[in-house]
């Protein structure tokens, strides 16, 4: 079952893959809206942040990046954590 938030300033939908069939179906039935967030030759989950249609990387707020960025991390745990950093 694929995990889905709202931003709490409600501009954007946040979905997360926690295994490769998740993932798998998050890129299935992604949107061009959607900006994706995964560490690459690493086995963890996949976010997705939905934008409204019109809007730009530039409407998304740093913090906002930065709190996916550490999503995306989230199931890797924190022990492994230094090895990616």
């Amino acid at each position: 079952m694929v995990f889905y938030f709202t931003s709490r300033c409600g501009e954007f939908t946040i979905y997360m893959g926690k295994d490769r069939y998740e993932n798998e179906d998050l890129i299935k039935y992604g949107w061009p809206e959607d900006v994706w967030f995964h560490v690459d030759d690493l086995s963890l989950a996949h976010v997705y942040l939905r934008m409204k249609p019109g809007m730009t990387l530039d409407d998304i707020r740093r913090n906002t990046v930065l709190l996916l960025n550490i999503l995306t991390l989230f199931d890797f745990g924190i022990s492994r954590l230094a090895l990616v950093l």
